[in-house]
């Protein structure tokens, strides 16, 4: 079972650990623009896109967990009328996002209060870069999808592909080319459709199989799509209970100061690099959950549960000793002013024991959308906002800053405790 698992996370880890890099090679880039209005133009747009597509991470969560319960019935028909309804979806969703990108957009921007020259850059940026709206919603439902199957590979060199081709045109197009913010759009443009076509053309090589009785109006019929909109619906409102705590956490984190905000900023670096890890975990966890529910084989399931839960109680207590022994150079690497270095040290706790809890909220998401327990997934990020809130609210007067952080420490509490408490009934009804 060591093998199955470590076969799933090991290439989704290994995709991950580009992210950052990528995130790296962009500031890089725009320091090369040289323009203090085009960076931040750059970062504004950037998080206009992260705001869009958050809501829709159903496109992977919601494919993966109902393709890998086809997988585990052997019910290929599904499996391939589950990728014809998911990119439909995608479709739509493309239309939607065209259609709403300029009312959108100017809400952020208004809501962000940035100077004008910014608000240009970023607007240069944003219409240019929707155009791979189609393209980024394909990529989600192909990654869930592939999960789903059990492969993890085929996202692996997705991924890849669509980092270094979005490194490499980038710069050539913004500095090279002299190009600027244009040219760091286009080259995202290029990167996310080329990385669509060698996903779908290694789809095609090696499932085309599957699809040689689909017809695509037996897929569209309502008793077919209703548990994926269902479950989708779920996920989406998930998503947003997502996007308040993290939003919050730093619009929170402002109040306080600058260089609290700074270093909550660097926090959340710092955690979202643990993140890239433990996905892997969270991933092998959604596929083998629905692969053996959907093969009906509870044994099999519990055992890979106990040892998914082992591998991230590793990874989370290597981490925690890792921020325990070294957190302060961890956040010097990330900032040289010496006064969020000392903010950090009173919070150190904190940094340290986070790892641990989160990653138990990790794997018990990935548990339960390869479970497709749409309702419980909502339930509980609805527990985890009114943990963070209430947490936030009342200690606040108390003790400043760390009410924050306990507020944060309390979602994740809250998560693990609602599908932890949740697990034996869940157990029940899965088989």
């Amino acid at each position: 079972m060591n093998k199955v698992i470590l076969k799933i996370a090991v290439p989704a880890m290994l995709a991950n650990i580009t992210i950052p890099l990528v995130g790296l090679v962009d500031v890089a880039i725009a320091g090369n623009i040289a323009n203090a209005s085009a960076i931040a133009g750059i970062a504004v747009a950037t998080t206009i896109f992260d705001l869009l597509y958050w809501g829709f991470g159903f496109l992977r969560v919601g494919t993966g967990g109902m393709t890998a319960q086809a997988y585990g019935a052997d019910d290929w028909t599904k499996c391939s009328e589950i990728f014809v309804q998911s990119t439909l979806i995608a479709l739509a969703g493309t239309l939607l996002i065209w259609a709403i990108q300029w009312p959108f957009s100017e809400l952020v921007l208004h809501f962000m209060d940035c100077d004008t020259a910014t608000e240009e850059f970023a607007r240069q940026y944003f219409f240019i870069r929707i155009w791979a709206a189609p393209a980024t919603l394909m990529l989600m439902m192909l990654k869930g999808w592939f999960i789903g199957m059990q492969n993890t590979v085929v996202p692996m060199i997705s991924d890849l592909t669509v980092n270094f081709i979005n490194i490499i045109c980038s710069y050539w197009f913004a500095v090279t080319r002299g190009m600027g913010v244009q040219g760091v759009a286009a080259g995202t443009i290029i990167a996310q459709y080329a990385g669509l076509v060698v996903t779908l053309t290694l789809f095609a090589s090696k499932h085309h199989r599957l699809f040689k009785n689909t017809i695509i109006r037996n897929c569209i019929q309502w008793h077919k799509l209703k548990k994926l909109f269902t479950l989708n619906t779920n996920i989406f409102v998930r998503s947003i209970c997502f996007m308040i705590i993290y939003v919050g956490f730093t619009k929170l984190s402002a109040k306080y100061g600058t260089t609290e905000l700074a270093l909550g900023a660097i926090v959340m670096k710092l955690f979202m690099t643990f993140s890239y890890m433990i996905d892997g975990f969270a991933y092998a966890g959604e596929a083998l959950t629905g692969r053996f529910i959907g093969a009906k084989q509870k044994m099999s399931l519990r055992r890979a549960i106990k040892l998914l839960f082992g591998w991230c109680l590793v990874l989370a207590v290597l981490t925690s000793v890792i921020f325990f022994f070294w957190g302060t150079e961890c956040i010097a690497i990330l900032s040289d002013d010496c006064s969020v270095t000392l903010a950090a040290d009173k919070l150190m706790t904190y940094i340290v024991l986070m790892p641990l809890v989160s990653a138990a909220a990790f794997m018990w998401d990935g548990i339960y959308a390869g479970a497709t327990a749409g309702r419980e997934i909502r339930n509980c990020m609805i527990v985890a906002v009114l943990s963070f809130i209430i947490s936030y609210y009342v200690f606040n007067p108390w003790i400043g800053i760390h009410s924050l952080y306990i507020a944060y420490f309390a979602h994740l509490v809250g998560r693990v405790a609602y599908c932890s408490i949740k697990y034996p009934a869940m157990l029940k009804r899965w088989f």
